[in-house]
């Protein structure tokens, strides 16, 4: 269970900060910078849930939220060897699958793609836009995050956040009333 009581603490004053799990590190850790980018990207999805309240996307946003929280727990514990106090949140292959059927779910409306969309349209297309440039960001500090010998990643996050701006985009194609309103590149338009 989570108390927070106090919000500053000063611990955090010589530019460290702590782990789940115990143990310290700069601000500027991979690992931080892993878990503080996917903190970005959940800011964005709850910026882009002012304009889809009334949206049926509405509840896969808000579980999402909640599993970004579950995801950020994820990278901010780290394995020591140590027996824990608690069981550590770790992101399930169940939480991927209930994405991809949800990214199937909403692209089965959607009628197939003949160039590349551009952020726009709606303010709730825009906004899903940014939460997946986010998401990519939070993707690739995470595999790099993955790729250090001294590291562990679960596959699971890895595959979640994939799947995340997958989600995000098609997301987005749908608030667009379904891709009709959506704002395609024209290569060269303007040269």
């Amino acid at each position: 269970m989570v108390v927070l009581n106090r919000i500053y603490t000063r611990t955090g004053d010589k530019g460290t900060t702590a782990l789940a799990a115990g143990g310290r590190r700069s601000k500027y850790d991979l690992r931080v910078e892993a878990y503080g980018t996917v903190d970005e990207t959940n800011a964005c999805i709850g910026m882009a849930r002012l304009h889809t309240a009334e949206h049926e996307i509405d509840p896969m946003l808000a579980r999402i939220q909640n599993d970004l929280f579950d995801l950020g727990s994820d990278l901010a514990t780290v394995e020591t060897g140590k027996p824990l106090p608690y069981t550590p949140l770790r992101i399930t292959q169940g939480q991927v699958d209930r994405l991809e059927q949800e990214i199937d779910q909403l692209n089965e409306h959607l009628s197939p793609l003949r160039s590349f969309v551009l952020p726009g349209g709606t303010p709730a297309a825009a906004a899903l836009h940014l939460a997946r440039t986010v998401c990519r960001r939070a993707e690739r500090r995470v595999v790099e995050l993955m790729d250090k010998p001294d590291e562990s990643v679960s596959a699971e996050t890895v595959k979640y956040l994939n799947r995340l701006s997958d989600f995000l985009f098609v997301a987005s194609r749908y608030v667009n009333d379904k891709g009709q309103i959506d704002v395609l590149w024209v290569p060269g338009q303007n040269r």
